[in-house]
């Protein structure tokens, strides 16, 4: 897989998780670029980034903050379902590719356990599509989280920079089934353990905050999924009350997608 790493220069974990990588694979033929402009705001066009040509996957290297302040190793597509307040264009999400989703957190679990005191400290997980850029290029961000402490940890910054270098050795398995979720709060709990012990691989999320749940939301999650998307995995509470549950299941029938609760899925061992 031909693969690209980005970040803002002025970003703590961006800056951190790139110069780990560097550490770990210095290729030309891996473009790094450092950006001028916050992530969120750039332009990732091959016009403007003309190493971008011939890339299958871009990641963004990048800080996560909450509320909260916990520690945490994420990974999310970006885009924005309805405003833009964070970069991007409203009602528009950037193409992404659910297999390749899938493959990082999965190796993003196994690099982290592999460091005991990391994995313990650490919150591992997913997060619903939100946030600019908007770029053509399928993409992720790869976040460290949550304070600027945590920003600075080069052990943490490695375990992400290891996940993104193993894109390397990345081949898609056609086993897997491509699906979108739908629901849920922003740290996607009912759907990380999906995507890491099951054949469905997950590539947009839509959370409850994004509901209701409407034809062009569906439509821009399935386009801008590089497979084709076989069905909605729903998270059954996180779609708010009773009556605007059916009508996403009724949009969802009347578009012809096929959809399935998320309790209801047989986790592998």
């Amino acid at each position: 897989m031909r693969y690209a790493i980005t970040y803002y220069k002025e970003n703590i974990a961006g800056k951190n998780i790139a110069d780990r990588f560097r550490e770990l694979a210095f290729s030309p033929q891996i473009p790094i670029i450092e950006l001028k402009k916050e992530t969120l705001y750039s332009d990732l066009s091959v016009k403007k980034y003309p190493e971008l040509r011939n890339i299958d996957f871009l990641v963004f290297a990048s800080t996560h903050r909450s509320e909260k302040g916990n520690p945490s190793l994420s990974i999310h597509t970006p885009g924005n379902w309805r405003s833009a307040d964070l970069g991007g264009e409203p009602g528009k999400v950037c193409m992404t590719s659910a297999f390749v989703i899938k493959y990082l957190f999965q190796e993003l679990e196994k690099n982290a356990k592999n460091n005991s005191d990391v994995y313990e400290k650490y919150e591992i997980t997913m997060e619903a599509t939100h946030h600019g850029p908007l770029t053509n290029i399928p993409c992720c961000f790869v976040e460290l989280g949550s304070q600027e402490k945590d920003w600075r940890d080069e052990k943490s910054a490695m375990i992400l920079a290891k996940t993104i270098f193993s894109l390397d050795g990345y081949k898609p398995n056609y086993d897997w089934i491509p699906v979108i979720g739908i629901g849920g709060p922003h740290y996607t709990p009912n759907f990380n353990p999906i995507q890491l012990n099951s054949r469905y691989a997950i590539g947009h999320i839509i959370p409850e905050y994004s509901l209701p749940l409407t034809e062009s939301i569906i439509k821009e999650a399935e386009t801008k999924t590089k497979e084709q998307i076989k069905l909605a995995l729903i998270d059954w509470k996180g779609c708010g009350k009773s009556e605007q549950r059916q009508e996403a299941l009724g949009l969802l029938t009347k578009l012809g997608l096929k959809y399935e609760r998320t309790k209801l899925i047989k986790k592998e061992e």
